[in-house]
């Protein structure tokens, strides 16, 4: 499949740019958090799959001095000299994530040519699916080409495009899966110490994820407010145990020691946080003995948790959760990703995935007036070079 769309996307870049080009096509995948939701920038655990979705670049030298850009999804084209690109200024728009990667690129003092690229990505906006950080390894791999860089290294260097020129506080989950990704396993990262490893899922099990069609603008500004929320708890902790540097270092046993020292919203937040990331390991142990009802058990406390103590779910998003659960062969629902909308993700019997699609479409269609799109979500390998 991925052979098929490089081919297609080599097309559309002959006809953007040259006729006569031979450029490489590179992808990066997007990703589906299975559990462990806002514990990243906390350096908790995060549990996700890479995606068959991706994003692809098709690149090709130009030798005019300037790195050119257009995506398709947009319909829209940039063009910057490669020798200002150090000096480059956020535009607000997709762009960020290709020209913030290229800048810290080159303060790594890596070289970049001037090149043109075709952009395109399945990978839909707002969905919760990582549609940003497949954008930014697929271009960082695709700038690279044969230049040696350490994988690790192109996670960390694509969140600093996204934090210090998209401007978005984020945890470092995304990039890592899209580079990490396996077929056949979801990783258990360890975001304090960056390492993970691979765990087997169920074989008996469909992961759908499905979208919403709705993504409340409360979401960006909210995303921020969390961030400071978890700093001012784990401030308040501090005051206890300096030894504590975030919430990662806060057990269930502790918080429940200390949580009345914390104040009341950030108290709420850190509550979250310290037992989602004792769910990761929970769940983990789970998926490896393919004990489904646990899982999904530790689906649905993932979610109120996030409802209720977070607080960034929303109705239509809860709906599709509370409706979902009460379906025949569904084993758990939660929210995935950012919040605010996009993306719930579901464990569901191989044998009940068209009943859970058809009754929860219709539902969501007769309650919102719109209907709600279903992703079969396989994991699949991080990014790389399409053959």
């Amino acid at each position: 499949m991925a052979l098929l769309r490089a081919e297609t996307i080599v097309a559309a870049f002959r006809d953007r740019f040259r006729p006569e080009a031979k450029p490489e096509v590179y992808r990066a995948p997007g990703r589906v958090n299975l559990i462990g939701e806002h514990t990243d920038y906390n350096l908790g655990y995060v549990f996700p799959i890479a995606l068959e979705m991706a994003c692809y670049v098709a690149i090709a030298p130009s030798g005019s001095g300037m790195l050119r850009g257009y995506s398709k999804d947009f319909d829209a084209e940039f063009s910057i000299p490669v020798d200002s690109i150090r000096d480059a200024q956020p535009r607000r728009d997709w762009t960020d994530y290709v020209i913030g990667v290229a800048r810290e690129l080159v303060k790594d003092n890596i070289r970049i040519e001037g090149a043109d690229m075709l952009i395109h990505s399945e990978v839909p906006v707002g969905s919760g699916l990582s549609s940003s950080a497949a954008l930014e390894v697929a271009t960082a791999v695709a700038l690279l080409g044969s230049q040696d860089l350490k994988r690790l290294e192109i996670a960390l260097l694509a969140q600093r495009a996204e934090i210090q020129f998209a401007g978005v506080p984020c945890g470092i989950m995304d990039q890592y899966t899209a580079v990490f990704g396996k077929e056949g396993a979801a990783i258990q990262i360890d975001c304090k110490s960056l390492e993970h490893e691979y765990v087997p899922l169920p074989p008996d099990v469909a992961i759908i994820a499905v979208n919403s069609m709705v993504k409340h603008e409360l979401g960006a500004s909210a995303y921020h407010q969390r961030v400071k929320e978890c700093g001012a708890a784990v401030e308040a902790i501090q005051a206890i145990d300096a030894d504590v540097k975030s919430l990662r270092d806060v057990s269930p046993e502790f918080f429940v020691e200390v949580q009345e020292r914390i104040p009341a919203i950030p108290r709420q937040r850190a509550r979250h946080v310290v037992y989602e990331t004792q769910r990761v390991l929970d769940f983990a142990k789970a998926a490896r003995a393919q004990d489904l009802h646990e899982m999904g058990k530790l689906f649905v406390a993932s979610h109120r948790s996030m409802q209720y103590d977070y607080e960034i779910s929303c109705e239509e998003i809860d709906f599709l959760v509370d409706t979902a659960i009460k379906l025949p062969g569904v084993y758990g629902s939660r929210m995935t990703g950012g919040g605010f909308g996009g993306c719930t993700v579901n464990l569901v019997a191989p044998g009940s995935v068209a009943e859970f699609g058809s009754r929860l479409g219709a539902a969501y269609q007769e309650r919102y007036g719109k209907r709600p799109a279903f992703y079969d979500c396989r994991p699949a390998a991080g990014a790389g070079r399409v053959s």
